[in-house]
Protein backbone atom coordinates (compact mmCIF):
# COMPACT_ATOMS: atom_id res chain seq x y z
CA UNK A 1 0.00 0.00 0.00
CA UNK A 2 2.83 1.94 -0.15
CA UNK A 3 2.63 3.66 -3.35
CA UNK A 4 -0.86 4.59 -2.84
CA UNK A 5 0.37 6.22 0.26
CA UNK A 6 3.07 8.23 -1.52
CA UNK A 7 0.35 9.19 -4.28
CA UNK A 8 -2.15 10.44 -1.81
CA UNK A 9 0.67 12.33 0.33
CA UNK A 10 1.58 14.42 -2.63
CA UNK A 11 -1.37 14.61 -4.50
CA UNK A 12 -3.20 15.86 -1.65
CA UNK A 13 -3.11 17.87 1.90
CA UNK A 14 -4.72 14.90 3.99
CA UNK A 15 -2.57 13.85 6.65
CA UNK A 16 -1.20 10.93 5.39
CA UNK A 17 2.16 9.30 6.83
CA UNK A 18 4.57 6.69 5.59
CA UNK A 19 5.82 4.25 7.34
CA UNK A 20 9.54 5.01 5.61
CA UNK A 21 11.65 6.36 3.52
CA UNK A 22 10.35 4.89 0.23
CA UNK A 23 12.26 3.08 -2.56
CA UNK A 24 12.54 4.86 -6.00
CA UNK A 25 10.78 1.63 -7.55
CA UNK A 26 7.81 2.28 -4.93
CA UNK A 27 8.13 6.44 -6.29
CA UNK A 28 7.19 5.16 -9.37
CA UNK A 29 4.39 2.71 -9.03
CA UNK A 30 2.85 5.68 -6.96
CA UNK A 31 1.29 6.38 -10.89
CA UNK A 32 -0.67 3.39 -11.00
CA UNK A 33 -2.58 5.49 -8.05
CA UNK A 34 -3.16 9.00 -9.08
CA UNK A 35 -6.25 8.18 -11.01
CA UNK A 36 -7.90 6.57 -7.64
CA UNK A 37 -6.85 9.78 -6.45
CA UNK A 38 -8.39 11.70 -8.09
CA UNK A 39 -11.54 9.89 -7.70
CA UNK A 40 -11.35 9.87 -4.14
CA UNK A 41 -10.77 13.99 -4.33
CA UNK A 42 -14.28 13.91 -7.23
CA UNK A 43 -15.84 11.89 -3.81
CA UNK A 44 -14.95 13.96 -1.01
CA UNK A 45 -16.18 17.08 -3.25
CA UNK A 46 -19.85 14.83 -4.20
CA UNK A 47 -19.82 14.34 -0.63
CA UNK A 48 -19.27 17.76 0.25
CA UNK A 49 -21.80 19.48 -2.28
CA UNK A 50 -24.46 16.78 -1.01
CA UNK A 51 -24.06 18.57 2.47
CA UNK A 52 -24.25 22.12 1.40
CA UNK A 53 -27.21 21.22 -0.91
CA UNK A 54 -30.21 24.39 -0.06
CA UNK A 55 -27.23 26.55 0.20
CA UNK A 56 -26.91 29.47 -2.01
CA UNK A 57 -25.46 28.16 -5.13
CA UNK A 58 -22.91 31.01 -5.69
CA UNK A 59 -21.89 30.02 -1.61
CA UNK A 60 -22.09 26.35 -2.84
CA UNK A 61 -19.77 26.63 -5.74
CA UNK A 62 -17.45 29.26 -3.96
CA UNK A 63 -16.76 26.59 -0.69
CA UNK A 64 -16.69 23.60 -3.38
CA UNK A 65 -13.48 25.87 -5.04
CA UNK A 66 -12.17 26.52 -1.55
CA UNK A 67 -11.98 23.49 -0.20
CA UNK A 68 -10.74 21.55 -4.35
CA UNK A 69 -7.87 24.27 -3.63
CA UNK A 70 -7.28 23.39 -0.27
CA UNK A 71 -7.26 20.12 0.11
CA UNK A 72 -4.65 19.40 -3.01
CA UNK A 73 -2.59 22.25 -1.24
CA UNK A 74 -2.62 24.35 -4.67
CA UNK A 75 0.10 22.34 -5.89
CA UNK A 76 -0.58 22.21 -9.19
CA UNK A 77 -2.00 25.47 -9.39
CA UNK A 78 1.41 26.20 -8.48
CA UNK A 79 3.41 24.37 -11.32
CA UNK A 80 0.56 26.36 -13.82
CA UNK A 81 1.92 29.78 -12.21
CA UNK A 82 5.55 28.34 -12.90
CA UNK A 83 4.73 27.48 -16.75
CA UNK A 84 2.54 30.43 -17.39
CA UNK A 85 5.67 32.52 -16.36
CA UNK A 86 8.27 30.90 -18.32
CA UNK A 87 6.06 30.51 -21.32
CA UNK A 88 6.02 34.41 -22.04
CA UNK A 89 9.30 35.24 -20.66
CA UNK A 90 11.10 32.42 -22.26
CA UNK A 91 10.87 33.87 -25.38
CA UNK A 92 10.52 30.53 -26.92
CA UNK A 93 14.46 29.57 -25.62
CA UNK A 94 14.56 26.12 -24.12
CA UNK A 95 16.94 26.72 -20.85
CA UNK A 96 15.50 30.14 -20.47
CA UNK A 97 11.85 28.77 -20.05
CA UNK A 98 13.34 25.97 -17.85
CA UNK A 99 15.20 28.45 -15.36
CA UNK A 100 12.01 30.53 -14.85
CA UNK A 101 10.16 27.88 -14.02
CA UNK A 102 12.83 27.35 -11.37
CA UNK A 103 11.64 30.87 -9.77
CA UNK A 104 9.41 30.55 -6.97
CA UNK A 105 8.29 33.97 -7.55
CA UNK A 106 4.85 34.70 -9.84
CA UNK A 107 4.63 37.67 -12.34
CA UNK A 108 1.68 39.39 -13.95
CA UNK A 109 1.18 36.54 -16.05
CA UNK A 110 0.97 33.95 -13.93
CA UNK A 111 -1.57 36.13 -11.66
CA UNK A 112 -3.55 36.54 -14.61
CA UNK A 113 -3.65 32.98 -15.54
CA UNK A 114 -4.42 31.58 -12.09
CA UNK A 115 -7.27 34.04 -11.87
CA UNK A 116 -9.07 33.25 -15.03
CA UNK A 117 -8.73 29.47 -14.60
CA UNK A 118 -10.19 29.84 -10.92
CA UNK A 119 -12.83 32.09 -12.55
CA UNK A 120 -13.93 29.45 -14.84
CA UNK A 121 -13.80 27.15 -12.80
CA UNK A 122 -16.15 28.66 -10.35
CA UNK A 123 -18.23 29.94 -12.95
CA UNK A 124 -18.88 26.15 -14.62
CA UNK A 125 -19.60 25.32 -10.76
CA UNK A 126 -22.34 27.69 -10.52
CA UNK A 127 -23.60 26.23 -13.80
CA UNK A 128 -23.30 22.46 -13.01
CA UNK A 129 -25.10 22.77 -10.24
CA UNK A 130 -27.84 25.42 -11.40
CA UNK A 131 -28.63 22.51 -13.86
CA UNK A 132 -28.71 19.71 -10.87
CA UNK A 133 -25.68 18.19 -12.83
CA UNK A 134 -23.49 18.25 -9.24
CA UNK A 135 -22.64 14.59 -9.78
CA UNK A 136 -20.66 15.74 -13.01
CA UNK A 137 -17.83 16.63 -9.83
CA UNK A 138 -16.36 13.03 -9.71
CA UNK A 139 -15.57 12.95 -13.37
CA UNK A 140 -13.22 16.14 -13.32
CA UNK A 141 -11.10 15.39 -10.70
CA UNK A 142 -10.63 11.80 -11.40
CA UNK A 143 -9.98 12.36 -15.25
CA UNK A 144 -7.43 15.09 -14.49
CA UNK A 145 -5.09 12.89 -12.35
CA UNK A 146 -5.18 10.12 -15.15
CA UNK A 147 -2.95 12.12 -17.13
CA UNK A 148 -0.20 12.72 -15.21
CA UNK A 149 0.89 9.18 -15.86
CA UNK A 150 -0.26 8.87 -19.28
CA UNK A 151 2.21 11.71 -19.60
CA UNK A 152 5.18 10.86 -18.17
CA UNK A 153 4.65 7.63 -20.29
CA UNK A 154 4.28 8.92 -23.37
CA UNK A 155 6.81 12.38 -23.13
CA UNK A 156 10.32 12.65 -21.80
CA UNK A 157 11.23 13.86 -18.77
CA UNK A 158 13.61 16.61 -19.09
CA UNK A 159 14.87 17.93 -15.71
CA UNK A 160 17.78 16.24 -13.75
CA UNK A 161 16.95 16.06 -10.61
CA UNK A 162 13.40 17.26 -10.61
CA UNK A 163 10.74 16.16 -8.78
CA UNK A 164 9.35 13.84 -11.43
CA UNK A 165 12.74 12.33 -12.13
CA UNK A 166 12.10 9.53 -10.15
CA UNK A 167 8.45 9.26 -11.27
CA UNK A 168 10.12 8.84 -14.89
CA UNK A 169 12.30 6.93 -14.48
CA UNK A 170 10.71 4.06 -12.04
CA UNK A 171 7.03 4.16 -13.57
CA UNK A 172 5.49 0.70 -14.17
CA UNK A 173 5.16 1.14 -18.29
CA UNK A 174 3.75 -2.66 -18.74
CA UNK A 175 0.64 -1.86 -16.03
CA UNK A 176 -0.03 1.50 -16.49
CA UNK A 177 -1.73 1.40 -20.35
CA UNK A 178 -3.95 -1.45 -19.06
CA UNK A 179 -4.75 0.24 -15.98
CA UNK A 180 -5.48 3.70 -17.53
CA UNK A 181 -7.65 2.36 -20.46
CA UNK A 182 -9.69 0.54 -17.54
CA UNK A 183 -10.18 4.18 -15.91
CA UNK A 184 -11.22 5.02 -19.47
CA UNK A 185 -13.68 2.93 -19.81
CA UNK A 186 -15.04 3.43 -16.50
CA UNK A 187 -15.74 6.97 -17.57
CA UNK A 188 -17.45 5.99 -20.29
CA UNK A 189 -20.06 4.39 -17.76
CA UNK A 190 -21.21 8.13 -17.11
CA UNK A 191 -22.99 8.47 -20.62
CA UNK A 192 -22.40 11.46 -22.86
CA UNK A 193 -20.86 13.11 -20.17
CA UNK A 194 -17.75 11.12 -19.69
CA UNK A 195 -17.68 10.70 -23.49
CA UNK A 196 -17.64 14.43 -23.53
CA UNK A 197 -14.98 14.70 -20.98
CA UNK A 198 -12.62 12.11 -22.39
CA UNK A 199 -12.79 13.84 -25.80
CA UNK A 200 -12.37 17.40 -24.22
CA UNK A 201 -9.12 16.00 -22.19
CA UNK A 202 -7.86 14.08 -24.94
CA UNK A 203 -7.66 16.83 -27.56
CA UNK A 204 -6.04 19.25 -24.64
CA UNK A 205 -3.54 16.84 -23.58
CA UNK A 206 -2.51 15.69 -27.46
CA UNK A 207 -2.20 19.80 -27.90
CA UNK A 208 -0.50 21.01 -24.64
CA UNK A 209 2.10 17.73 -25.07
CA UNK A 210 2.93 18.95 -28.56
CA UNK A 211 3.89 22.43 -26.79
CA UNK A 212 5.68 21.11 -24.48
CA UNK A 213 7.87 19.17 -27.01
CA UNK A 214 8.30 21.82 -28.87
CA UNK A 215 9.70 23.77 -26.43
CA UNK A 216 11.52 21.74 -23.76
CA UNK A 217 12.00 18.45 -25.48
CA UNK A 218 9.77 16.76 -22.77
CA UNK A 219 7.39 17.46 -19.06
CA UNK A 220 8.67 18.60 -15.88
CA UNK A 221 6.45 18.54 -12.48
CA UNK A 222 5.67 21.93 -13.26
CA UNK A 223 3.89 21.44 -16.90
CA UNK A 224 2.58 18.10 -15.27
CA UNK A 225 0.63 20.04 -13.03
CA UNK A 226 0.32 22.74 -15.82
CA UNK A 227 -1.43 20.19 -17.79
CA UNK A 228 -3.80 18.58 -15.17
CA UNK A 229 -5.23 22.66 -14.32
CA UNK A 230 -6.06 23.33 -17.93
CA UNK A 231 -7.54 19.57 -18.30
CA UNK A 232 -10.15 20.31 -14.90
CA UNK A 233 -10.51 24.10 -16.25
CA UNK A 234 -11.90 22.20 -20.02
CA UNK A 235 -13.58 19.33 -19.12
CA UNK A 236 -15.65 22.02 -16.34
CA UNK A 237 -16.27 24.22 -18.76
CA UNK A 238 -17.31 21.69 -21.28
CA UNK A 239 -19.67 19.49 -19.35
CA UNK A 240 -21.03 23.08 -18.04
CA UNK A 241 -22.25 24.77 -21.21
Amino acid sequence: MTPLLIAMQFLTRLPISLPGMPAAQQVGRSLLWYPVVGLLLGLLLLALQQLLDGAPLLLQAALLLAVWVGITGGLHLDGLADTADAWVGGFGDRQRTLEIMKDPRSGPIAVVVLVLVLLLKFAALVALLQAGEGALLLLVPWLARGLVPLLFLTTPYVRAGGLGQALAEHLPRQQLPWLLATHAAALLLFGWAGGLALLVAGLLFVWLRQLMLQRLGGTTGDTAGALLELVECAVLVALAL
